[in-house]
Formats: structure tokens, C-alpha cells, sequence
């Protein structure tokens, strides 16, 4: 019996439905969800019965376990405000979070604005004319950041159905409780002005309970994320009914917005203001630090002023360096492969369109980022490889051209004759999406200089922000377009033969060592069971290509059997691949005696006892710390001075998003990793060492370190 003729006993909805089961099973919402940091649920409150034109609140509730908390609107210096997307019937409007007054919430260098114990984000649900019959029926897809020495990304998806024309008052008094902690208008005079590096409030017609109180203090809880420097005190001053705030705004101000809020505290008393700037922003006051500015004893070859030329030069450079880096090189292998069977006249387009693909590519990555860091996301380079599905399509795409490598398949006889013939006529096409794919492998990667410049990119406005981001592609791409623009660079290329058969083959190799990497990143931030679930799906992957390939053979059956593979390998992976992130696994983890976790507060207390600190911020997809890892970090001569010194070894995993490892990397100038901070007790600010390390350069580093008493 054929291949096809068994595929008719078995048709596709057998497999797909039980996937389907099973992805229902996955999203059913819940009412109440328990994990060891919160518990949360979803209440409502209808006092007058659910009904138009009748008052109707929803909201989450969020009870922290002792010592972990959510954040505010504006987290402060790190962390993410929790998000409530609802599915409402028809004609139903959700408003905003009537956000509780926030609380400082101090984390070694850092100040976070937040909430601890019981919480309570009420939403009022503006209901339309006409309702359907029946219970009305609402859905919440909630996401929030809870954090103690770790943060933790947590969400939760929920339901209610609340019957209509009866009351709903179960909750009354949590939701009355959470509308009181609200922070009202003050309606109170501000006058505002920068003075240098400062924003001072005169204040007036406060109420007169606050007046009554002038010897407790006063709080200052910015509104608009990346204008004040949290960490620092506000200073309240009382001059007669009038209170004077001094405010000191951040080195690294990125917003200079014409209507700022701002929440004030005193005590159990809060209340809000909205004001502007007289004479506005003063254009001195809130410009950016260079990056290397706030470290000037670095020891980082692209350490110096950080302008924008100078920024725009070490980006170029190591752009070209990325060439060098483990991480490009299997699809830089390719280029070269290309580069021997192409006439001259198509390696000169082929190196313009490679060329607008891998800039193309760098900018809008660097316009995403830019896009999420304005609205508040704490990320930085590489931050697409923090999420597993990411990471799981980039395997699948490296084990589909090692297979085509191999000769398993061609990618033409995938596609229809129509579109064959319209990408054979355009061989530019390939030469883009190849610069498009260098981009996913190589953006993960930091090579020397790129720290430097990517740090000070993010502290430049957008346009100079993405000139960076287009010299680092421009760089990157430099060596393929000089070697394709350039005669003398090409003559030496060598002649096609039977030779470029056996290279094509032996380049998949490189492909699946890539895949292997992939497959351990995957591991690191799901687990053990979501690197064995990817693998199965690879090999489903593997198993469709090749029978899509045999259909071109004559049996139609073969295509089933693709899909079907398909199928089976997303129904058994689904479950561990949607697990939740279990952090970094044992294998990366700093168990080792000779290495710790790192927390500002931990950096902190050991600063403290004068004892000197190196943090080694790494990621596992990090190809470049994987390497320093193995090599100066674990060379027995660096690990005894470490020792003889009494250093001692901090690790920050930014493997799955970090909110307070990205703000940290952000204050060093850093927007990725790897990064290697050695701290001396009584310096204001670390030494940065390159992005590479040798182990004589370590070892150089640790000779300026203080005697030990």
C-alpha cells in the first residue's frame, strides 16, 4: 500500500482537532491565578445592577506575596506598569486604570515607584444603550512586572459573566477602598521653571491639610517616564503656605515634554498636578550625558567622547568587526559562496540590494526599540532574542537552509512557476533578503566599539539615533561591497568548479552548530522541556521539507503527509514552548561557589564592606559572552587574582527580559550585552572593559584595583 493510499484512512482534521482541543485548553481563561510572587483575579462592581447607563467597575486584583511588588504608571528608574487589554460586547467602552497613589520603593542605586501587599486597578465600563440578553460576558488579558531582588514577567487571562439587572456588590469595599487611594486634582497654582539641572515648583493654595502637616515630607512622583532622576531626593521646602519642590531632572534626559504631571504624597495624603514650564525647557538643561561621560577611568578601547561623529565612526567599525563574529559567519559563508558563481555586472547589484537589505533591516529593528523604549519597555540590543518564539523560528529558518544546503530540497521548486520566473528575473532579491537575514543573526552579537556607540545612540535624538544604526550596517555590509565594487578584490576570488558542490555541503555544518546555539538559548529560558519540544518540532520541520520535496516527484500524497507532519510537531511542542520562563537553567546559572547573582542591592552590600565587585552582564544567546565565558573569565591566572584581590564575581543573566538589568545597562551607557563592570569601593563609577576580553587585559584591569588592607 503507497504512502497515499494510508493518508486517505487518515484524514488532516484527525490531527487537527485535537490540536485545536488543545489550544482552547491552553487560552481557557480563569477567574483567580496563583503563582508564588501574586495572587490576581478579576472582580467587578455594579451597584445599581448591570444595565445601561449604570455605573459599572472592573478591575484587577494583585495580591503580592511579602516583599515583591507591581509598579506604577511610571515605574521609576526600572520595572513596567501592568497592561489590561479587555473584550468587552459590543459598544462597551473600558477606560483608563484609575491608578492608587504609587510608594517609593528604593532598590540599591535605584527608585522605583510601585505598590506592595494588596492591590486594586479599577477600570469604569462605560455600557452601551442596548445590551444583549443574557449574562454580559467580559474577558481581561492582564500583564505585569513583579519583582523583588528578581523580576519576574508574569499575565493572566480572565473571565466574568455578570447577570444583568442584579447588583454586584461583593466587593464593594475594596473598590470604594482602591478609588479613595486615587489621587485627586489639587486645586493649587504652580509655578515651574528649570534652574540648570534642576526643576523647582512654587506651589500654592494647597489645602489646608497639607499646610497643617508642614513637617511631614513631601513626595514628588513624576507622571512622564525619563525626565527626573528618580534616585535623587526631592527637596521640600515650606515658605509660608507656599511649598517650594526642587526636583533634579535626569543626566540623560530623552523627553522634554510641554504639559508635565506629577503625583505629591504627604503621608496618607496624595493629589496630583498638571503645569508647564515658564520660559520652557532651558536647551542645556536636560542634554544628554555621553555615555562615556559618567565613566571616565574605562578601560574600553572605544571608551572617549561619545559625540555623534565619533558615535557614528565606532559604529562603522564594528560593523565591520560583526564580519569576525561566530554569529554571522555561517550566513556570511553564503555570501562568499555566492560571490565566486556571480558575473561582475550582478555582484554590483547584488551588493546594492544586500547592502539596502542589511541597513534597511538595522534601521527599522532600531526604530522598534526606540518605539518600545519611549513607551516605557525596559529593553535593549538583542531584546528580540528574550523571546522564545523568536528564537524557535530562527531554528527552524537555520535548519531549512542546511537541509537545502544538503540538497534535500530547492527553495525553487517550492515556489509557483509564476513567482520562480519573476525571482529569477530578479536575482536582487535574494541579495536583499540575505541582508535582511544577516541582520537576525548578527543583531544579538556585540562586537568591539558597537557598545559605546549603541549606548550613546539611545541618548541622541531619533534621527541621530538611527544615523547610528545605519553606519553599523553600513559597516557590516562594507566587506561584501567592496569585494563586489572593487576589480582588483575580486580577481582574487577563485574560479568555479566541482569544488563549490563540496563547500555548499560542508557550509551546513555552520547552519546546524547555529542551530544547536538556538536550541540551547531556547533551553536556558524555558527549560529542559522546551529545547526537547523545539528539537521535535525541527525534525517535523526537517520530515515536511523533504516530503514537500518528493511531490514534485508525481504523488500529491506527499504534501499531506508534509502538513500532517507539520501539524503533529506544533500539537506535541505547543505545551512546553508556551511554558513559562523558568529564568536561566543550571548549566548557566551562576551556581558556581566562585560566582553570584547579581542585584543592585547585593553590588551595594558588598561595595559597602570594601570589598571590590565585577559583574559580568551576559545572556545566554549572547555568542560573544558564551565565548569570554569559556576563555579570560575561566583562565585559572585571572580567577587567582580575582581571588588574591578578594573581587567579588556578580553575574547579571539578561537572558529572558530583566527590567533592573536593562536600567542598570542603560546608566552605564550599555544598551546590550556582554558588558564587564569592575567596581572599587569609595569610586563613584566602574571600570568598563571590552567588549572581548583577553585574559591579559583582566588581569591589567585588576593591577589598578586597591592594595587589600
Amino acid at each position: 500500500m503507497g504512502v497515499h493510499e494510508r493518508l486517505e484512512f487518515a484524514p488532516p482534521m484527525r490531527f487537527l482537532l485535537p490540536l485545536l482541543a488543545l489550544l482552547a485548553t491552553l487560552s481557557a481563561p480563569a477567574q483567580v491565578l496563583k503563582t508564588p510572587q501574586t495572587t490576581t483575579e478579576l472582580l467587578a462592581h455594579a451597584p445599581e445592577g448591570v444595565a445601561p447607563g449604570k455605573p459599572l467597575w472592573l478591575g484587577l486584583s494583585i495580591r503580592h506575596a511579602p516583599k515583591w511588588h507591581t509598579y506604577w504608571r511610571n515605574p521609576g528608574d526600572s520595572g513596567l506598569p501592568t497592561q489590561l487589554n479587555w473584550t468587552l460586547p459590543e459598544g462597551a467602552q473600558a477606560g483608563g486604570i484609575h491608578w492608587p497613589g504609587p510608594h517609593k520603593l528604593p532598590f540599591g542605586p535605584l527608585m522605583n515607584y510601585g505598590y506592595e501587599g494588596d492591590l486594586l486597578l479599577p477600570v469604569r465600563v462605560e455600557l452601551p444603550a442596548k445590551l444583549p440578553p443574557g449574562p454580559l460576558a467580559v474577558k481581561l488579558s492582564a500583564n505585569w512586572l513583579v519583582c523583588e531582588e528578581q523580576c519576574i514577567p508574569e499575565q493572566g487571562e480572565y473571565a466574568l459573566r455578570l447577570p444583568q439587572g442584579q447588583a454586584v456588590n461583593a466587593h464593594a469595599a475594596r473598590f470604594e477602598a482602591a478609588l479613595a487611594q486615587e489621587p485627586r486634582p489639587l486645586s493649587a497654582q504652580v509655578a515651574a521653571r528649570v534652574d540648570g539641572q534642576h526643576l523647582v515648583l512654587q506651589v500654592s493654595g494647597l489645602p489646608a491639610e497639607w499646610k497643617a502637616r508642614q513637617n511631614q515630607p513631601v513626595q514628588y512622583f513624576a507622571q512622564d517616564a525619563g525626565v527626573i532622576d528618580h534616585a535623587q531626593a526631592e527637596q521640600a521646602q515650606w515658605q509660608g503656605d507656599t511649598l517650594q519642590l526642587r526636583v533634579a531632572l535626569s543626566p540623560q534626559r530623552s523627553e522634554s515634554p510641554a504639559q508635565l504631571g506629577a503625583v505629591l504624597r504627604q503621608g496618607e495624603h496624595t493629589g496630583s498636578l498638571q503645569f508647564a514650564l515658564a520660559g520652557g525647557w532651558n536647551p542645556t538643561a536636560g542634554t544628554a550625558a555621553p555615555a562615556g561621560a559618567a565613566n571616565p577611568t574605562a578601560s574600553d578601547t572605544s571608551g572617549g567622547s561619545t559625540s555623534l561623529l565619533l558615535s557614528l565612526l565606532f559604529a562603522f567599525v564594528g560593523g565591520l568587526l560583526l564580519n569576525l563574529m561566530p554569529c554571522v559567519f555561517p550566513v556570511l559563508s553564503l555570501k562568499a559562496l555566492g560571490l565566486v558563481n556571480e558575473a561582475p555586472h550582478e555582484r554590483h547589484v547584488g551588493a546594492a540590494a544586500y547592502t539596502v537589505g542589511v541597513v534597511l533591516s538595522f534601521l527599522l529593528l532600531a526604530g522598534l526599540l526606540l518605539l518600545l523604549r519611549a513607551g516605557g519597555d525596559q529593553i535593549g540590543w538583542g531584546f528580540q532574542l528574550q523571546q522564545p518564539w523568536v528564537v524557535a523560528a530562527l531554528a527552524a529558518l537555520f535548519t531549512v537552509i542546511a537541509l537545502n544546503l544538503f540538497g534535500v530540497f530547492e527553495f525553487g521548486t517550492w515556489a509557483p512557476s509564476s513567482l520562480a520566473g519573476w525571482r529569477a528575473s530578479k536575482p536582487w532579491v535574494d541579495q536583499f533578503a540575505t541582508g535582511v537575514l544577516t541582520v537576525a543573526v548578527a543583531s544579538p552579537c556585540t562586537a568591539p566599539f558597537m557598545g559605546a556607540a549603541l549606548g550613546a545612540a539611545l541618548t541622541l535624538p531619533t534621527a541621530g539615533a538611527l544615523a547610528v544604526f545605519g553606519a553599523l550596517g553600513l559597516g557590516l555590509a562594507a566587506p561584501y561591497a567592496a569585494v563586489a565594487l572593487v576589480p582588483g578584490l575580486a580577481r582574487r576570488l577563485p574560479r568555479p568548479g566541482a569544488w563549490m558542490a563540496r563547500l555548499r555541503t560542508l557550509l551546513a555544518f555552520p547552519m546546524l552548530a547555529t542551530v544547536l546555539w538556538l536550541v540551547w538559548v531556547l533551553g536556558t529560558q524555558r527549560g529542559l522541556d522546551a529545547a526537547t519540544a523545539l528539537l521535535a518540532l525541527l525534525l517535523a520541520f526537517a520530515l515536511a521539507a523533504w516530503a514537500w520535496a518528493q511531490a514534485h516527484q508525481g504523488s500529491t500524497g506527499w504534501r499531506m503527509l508534509a502538513v500532517l507532519s507539520l501539524a503533529a510537531g506544533l500539537w506535541w511542542s505547543w505545551p512546553a514552548l508556551n511554558a513559562p520562563a523558568v529564568g536561566p537553567d543550571a548549566a548557566n546559572a551562576p551556581t558556581q561557589q566562585t560566582w553570584q547573582a547579581w542585584s543592585p542591592a547585593k553590588q551595594a552590600e558588598l561595595l559597602a564592606a570594601g570589598q571590590p565587585v565585577f559583574v559580568d552582564f551576559t545572556a545566554s544567546w549572547c555568542i560573544t559572552c558564551q565565548f569570554n565565558k569559556r576563555g579570560a573569565l575561566a583562565d585559572a591566572a585571572v580567577l587567582a587574582d580575582f581571588q588574591a584581590r578578594g573581587v567579588a564575581l556578580l553575574r547579571a543573566d539578561w537572558t529572558v527580559r530583566d527590567a533592573t538589568i536593562t536600567a542598570e545597562l542603560r546608566r552605564l551607557g550599555r544598551s546590550g550585552v556582554p558588558v564587564y563592570a569592575l567596581h572599587q569601593p569609595g569610586k563613584g563609577e566602574p571600570m568598563l572593559l571590552p567588549e572581548i576580553l583577553s585574559a591579559a587585559g583582566v588581569r591589567e584591569a585588576l593591577a589598578t584595583l586597591s592594595p587589600r588592607p
